[in-house]
């Protein structure tokens, strides 16, 4: 059994009974976007935040279809986000395989991401679920504003620590949490919980992305994108960051040289990755990650005690030791 099996067995059956629940919103009577909703369905990842949404609900008490909503409003969230940005990155490829505006075009490609966001906004309506509604709504466009400040700031000859986690919270910590946040309320109204878990997502989404921007200094193999992609992007995370502060003006101004240039050479990647691991970039990286992984499994100790609790321990264990 996977690591992962092991995390989902506590709603392994109910992992099941989502799949099919998924399935049926993604259906339409348009030909050309009945083909393209097949191709995203067949091509599903990890499915590791429904998961985390129905991880969530059973903390608190029984699956019943309130979860398998707010476990569908969260997927459609992300698979519309993940297809819309491969069309502001000009992306061709996604989990492998081609994504939807390389296939079709670009236009076909936003026109899908709309219609995937308008079938979790019609879903929530037509449960009355506006709660949830409210808290996805609430991701979206904190992670749209995360976004644009992320375009403003990379015109800048550099980018702060504070400008990164502002804009990691803004945009992979609000969805987390609106997985966690939206799990909970499906089974319970309790304010102070509702708070407890929206911290909690929030954790596990800082320290997922501080993992996921590591791995772009990893050896080649070890992740699930190209090593270097960020480099090659011009994208300053923090193990960037942190080396740049603590070197001299001098390589400050030529590895941002190397960074902001249009086009780099492999071996201009591999100085930058040289350079972060020098000057303890990811040491200090790991160091910020394991702070907020520690306040994730912190706040899970506060939660009732059951197999769901065990599971987000080992989640939040599998996402900050994770190799891609």
């Amino acid at each position: 059994m996977s690591q992962l099996d092991s995390i989902r067995a506590p709603v392994k059956k109910e992992m099941a009974e989502f799949e099919r629940y998924f399935s049926q919103t993604m259906k339409s009577n348009i030909p050309l976007l009945r083909i393209i909703l097949n191709y995203i369905l067949r091509r599903k990842g990890k499915q590791m935040r429904p998961m985390l949404v129905l991880l969530s609900a059973r903390v608190y008490g029984e699956i019943d279809e309130a979860a398998f909503v707010a476990a569908t409003l969260i997927e459609l969230l992300h698979t519309a986000t993940l297809v819309h940005d491969d069309v502001v990155d000009s992306a061709e490829e996604r989990r492998g395989a081609l994504s939807i505006n390389a296939l079709w075009n670009s236009k076909i490609a936003v026109l899908t991401g709309d219609y995937m966001l308008s079938r979790g906004l019609l879903i929530s309506v037509e449960k009355g679920r506006y709660d949830m509604l409210e808290i996805v709504s609430e991701a979206v466009r904190s992670m749209a504003e995360g976004e644009l400040l992320q375009l403003q700031r990379s015109r800048k000859p550099n980018l702060t620590e504070e400008d990164y986690f502002r804009i990691i919270e803004m945009k992979t910590a609000a969805l987390i949490a609106a997985c966690t946040t939206s799990g909970a309320i499906s089974v319970t109204n309790d304010s102070d919980t509702l708070f407890l878990m929206k911290e909690l997502g929030e954790s596990i989404g800082i320290a997922f992305q501080i993992r996921d921007d590591i791995l772009d200094y990893e050896a080649k193999g070890l992740s699930g994108k190209a090593p270097g992609n960020d480099i090659k992007e011009k994208k300053l995370t923090l193990p960037l960051i942190h080396a740049l502060r603590v070197t001299s003006n001098g390589n400050r101004r030529k590895i941002l040289g190397i960074v902001r240039s249009k086009k780099k050479s492999r071996a201009d990647i591999d100085q930058v990755t040289d350079f972060v691991h020098k000057n303890g970039g990811i040491d200090y990286a790991l160091h910020m990650m394991h702070s907020y992984r520690d306040k994730a499994l912190a706040i899970i100790e506060r939660l009732p005690e059951g197999e769901a609790r065990d599971s987000l321990k080992s989640f939040v264990h599998y996402t900050t030791a994770r190799k891609k």
